[in-house]
């Protein structure tokens, strides 16, 4: 299992754009420490935000239909479980596969719509803040 979801987790990170649902002007929120882990160190990375145009001076999209590259992006989900759920279904729908829900946003229903549908997620604990480095630094010896 450990080398499932590594694997995952490279894949994740091997993306050419990144999304994040669950970031905000509240710069202490774990969803837009996500946003920035990504900002800091270079990587394309598109916010969504059903009102705010822009969190950390990057322009948001209202919705994930709205992401311009969506088959090439991965999504980090920093949300409740009722919104992940439906982020999970409209990702599906336009062909995103690769999905980290940050601690908390997900339940049983949100894990068994990822198992039956066979999405690439990472659930359950594993933190990008955590862990992202060194899957990143991992990436880069390949």
């Amino acid at each position: 299992m450990m080398q499932e979801i590594a694997a995952i987790q490279r894949k994740f990170l091997s993306s050419a754009h990144f999304a994040v649902v669950g970031a905000s002007k509240d710069q202490t929120k774990f969803g837009t420490k996500v946003l920035k882990w990504y900002q800091d160190r270079s990587f394309d990375v598109t916010p969504l935000h059903p009102t705010e145009s822009e969190l950390e001076g990057i322009q948001t999209v209202k919705s994930i239909s709205d992401l311009p590259n969506p088959t090439e992006t991965s999504i980090s989900i920093i949300v409740r479980p009722s919104i992940t759920l439906d982020i999970l279904k409209t990702s599906k729908e336009l062909g995103i596969r690769s999905f980290w829900l940050q601690p908390g946003a997900e339940d049983e229903t949100v894990i068994s719509y990822i198992k039956e549908n066979g999405l690439d997620a990472i659930w359950g604990g594993p933190c990008i803040l955590v862990q992202g480095d060194g899957i990143v630094k991992g990436l880069a010896n390949l």
